[in-house]
């Protein structure tokens, strides 16, 4: 079996090289938006696009001109790496098997990110050493950027594929994507289960085990509201509005690093204890959708649905999802999607489908046999049953998804 994984290193830059850095990514940013706005009028003449080949002709007319000669004091590789993503972009947009829409012009930062493609260029010193003799922080070696040194909070294992650098929250984290090839593993249990995802508890299964809910988003929600104060009476760009913009940054990536956190500690419990897991297949952006509506046609209870999307995106169904389906390969296991329809209003005894077997979010009755539960259990076990019972069912199609090893 080939694993592909990403561990992730914070940075520990200079402030040249925090310059060099910012520089590099905004190249790159701008490589692509010249670019996309290059293809934007091809196809406003009707003139079709250009392929890989003709953008990079353009970028080293762009790199050799006097006008956009800073081009040339940046690594040229992640240059010529937005340019290939661009024009994946554009053949997915205008695929009509594809849900990909148009590209988008890309903002200062947000997402600022370069990738290195050769790894033949990168270097590393793992176990560099003072004039002392005392060892101090490893260090990696990008084009153009020198020396850099890192926080290894975890091993580099299997063959190194790309590096790619990225900002957030105010600090460099470089990314190593590593590649090996393991034999095929087999799973120590032999156990399947059935998981229900939910609000009020992240995941019920169907032997009655509860995983708490993630409430990171909730309990610094009142700070976050607060700092958003603070920004609205700043004038904007100014240097207290960039510092107080850091501020609220930091606080979001706090927020996602918990639930990141947490979801990772489920995954591995359930990961290692259950050979099958059977999940509901939830379209989670449509159930999040805003119940807004439009002028001729508002919506309804639009308080109580915004609340409940908070809620649904505070738990990360998807990315508990995408999590447990790596976890579950690279252990010999297989994770189920089925079909979610009427999961909480059948019965898992006698099968009967009543929405009065529900009375209340937290107890199952059921009218017919008076079978009663816990809601999210009975829910669980009917979501086993039917991956169990569905020969052909949908296999999880997410692939080999990369785990991130953050020193935070």
């Amino acid at each position: 079996m080939l694993i592909r994984k990403a561990v992730r290193y914070r940075l520990e830059t200079t402030p040249e090289q925090d310059n060099l850095l910012a520089r590099a990514v905004g190249c790159v940013r701008f490589v692509w938006n010249r670019a996309l706005a290059v293809q934007k009028s091809y196809l406003d003449q009707h003139c079709g696009t250009l392929n890989y080949a003709g953008l990079c002709e353009l970028l080293t007319s762009w790199r050799n001109s006097e006008a956009f000669g800073f081009l040339a004091e940046s690594p040229s590789m992640p240059q010529q790496q937005t340019l290939r993503y661009l024009t994946q972009a554009l053949k997915e947009a205008f695929n009509k098997n594809s849900v990909k829409k148009f590209p988008n012009f890309k903002k200062k930062f947000v997402h600022d990110s370069m990738r290195y493609p050769e790894p033949g260029h990168i270097h590393f010193d793992l176990n560099p050493v003072d004039r002392d003799g005392r060892k101090v922080l490893p260090k990696i070696f990008l084009p153009c950027i020198g020396w850099v040194k890192f926080r290894k909070s975890c091993i580099i294992g299997g063959e190194i594929r790309n590096v790619t650098v990225s900002r957030s929250g105010g600090h460099w984290y470089v990314a190593i994507q590593t590649e090996k090839e393991v034999p095929d593993p087999v799973h120590p249990s032999t156990t399947a289960v059935g998981g229900d995802r939910g609000v009020a508890n992240l995941l019920t299964l169907s032997d009655g085990t509860m995983f708490l809910p993630v409430t990171a988003y909730r309990d610094l929600q009142k700070k976050l509201a607060r700092e958003q104060r603070k920004l609205a009476h700043k004038v904007k760009f100014s240097a207290n509005w960039k510092k107080q913009k850091a501020k609220i940054t930091r606080l979001h990536q706090r927020i996602a690093e918990i639930r990141k956190n947490v979801l990772h500690q489920v995954s591995t419990t359930i990961s290692k204890n259950h050979a099958v897991v059977v999940l509901e297949d939830l379209n989670v952006r449509n159930m999040t959708a805003s119940a807004k509506g439009t002028v001729d046609k508002p919506g309804r209870n639009i308080r109580q649905k915004s609340g409940l999307n908070k809620s649904i995106l505070d738990q990360g169904w998807g990315l508990l999802k995408r999590i447990l389906d790596y976890k579950l390969q690279w252990a010999g296991g297989m994770l189920f999607l089925v079909n979610p329809a009427y999961t909480s209003q059948t019965c898992s005894v006698c099968g009967v489908v009543d929405a009065g077997n529900r009375p209340d979010q937290a107890v199952f009755r059921c009218l017919h046999c008076g079978h009663e539960a816990h809601a999210d259990v009975n829910a669980a076990q009917n979501i086993l049953a039917r991956g169990l019972a569905t020969s052909h069912g949908v296999a999880s199609t997410a692939g080999l998804v990369g785990v991130v090893c953050s020193p935070e």
